[in-house]
């Protein structure tokens, strides 16, 4: 298997921002990142290529993995020279988060103090020596957005967690958000203001997060890119021809800004209904 990091169709290949490369042939302490909501860990683990096939190509520093929907004991993946950190949901086949990192974690955090929702596995925090990294896998509002009050709870506690974590040191997150921020996010957002997702509420909780002190990373390698997007439903062959959402994201604490590297999305990786996104900082 090669994985290509170039897709010459969008500018969500791997590219590096053009704000910030006169340091980006300096390798030396360059942290590479990767985000992937699996939907179902077991599933892509027997895919061709497989998990630990596309993982080894990817060969990040630090590996986010959401939607795990795992329960401890269940798999045992082969990740030589990683440490695994995992949480699980309470709920048996449901959510989940994990982190692989090549470098051990001074400490993890599993909670966040959002009593609905702090039983379903979404956040893994782990603190390295220069930065924070939180991977999160945010709940989903819902059909009719019977979930939205949960959603936007869950928004303002992990805002202020991660507003927190700031505080002692810069903060790298990444995940599956579940929401397109702007109309340039997704296909069609025409007909989806009233879907989960894209309500008012959900974009306006993320520019808060954002206002909080955060940079969505490839909006600001690539203000303008259309047609980038990270999720496609299974449905109507919606990733063939490419109607989908960009809901995955890496953010950064501003004071990282100038680290920023490279920022991308890799939708030729196939094995979910979301392709996995990248990052690269220089720190």
């Amino acid at each position: 298997m090669n994985i290509q990091h170039t897709d010459e169709k969008t500018l969500a290949s791997a590219a590096t921002n053009p704000k910030n490369d006169t340091a980006a042939t300096d390798l030396k302490n360059h942290y590479r990142f990767i985000s992937w909501n699996v939907n179902g860990l077991r599933a892509v683990v027997k895919k061709d290529p497989s998990f630990e096939q596309i993982f080894s190509e990817l060969d990040a520093d630090v590996f986010a993995i959401q939607e795990t929907k795992l329960q401890a004991g269940q798999i045992d993946l082969s990740l030589a020279g990683y440490t695994q950190i995992w949480n699980y949901a309470d709920r048996k086949g449901y959510s989940g988060t994990a982190i692989f990192s090549k470098q051990t974690p001074l400490q993890v955090i599993r909670t966040i103090g959002a009593p609905e929702a702090d039983n379903e596995g979404r956040v893994c925090a782990c603190e390295f020596d220069k930065f924070w990294f939180v991977n999160v896998y945010t709940p989903n509002a819902q059909n009719e957005l019977k979930r939205l009050d949960t959603r936007l709870a869950w928004d303002k506690h992990y805002r202020e967690f991660l507003v927190e974590l700031a505080q002692k040191k810069p903060v790298v997150t990444c995940g599956d958000y579940n929401v397109a921020h702007q109309e340039i996010d997704l296909k069609n957002p025409a007909t989806n203001h009233e879907n989960p997702g894209f309500s008012d509420e959900e974009r306006a909780s993320f520019g808060e997060l954002l206002n909080a002190g955060f940079i969505d990373t490839f909006r600001h390698c690539y203000p303008d890119a259309t047609d980038a997007y990270s999720w496609w439903s299974y449905r109507m062959r919606a990733r063939e021809r490419n109607v989908g959402w960009r809901i995955d994201y890496f953010l950064v604490s501003d004071a990282l800004e100038t680290t920023i590297r490279k920022a991308a999305i890799l939708p030729q990786i196939y094995g979910s209904d979301h392709c996995p996104v990248e990052l690269e900082l220089a720190l």
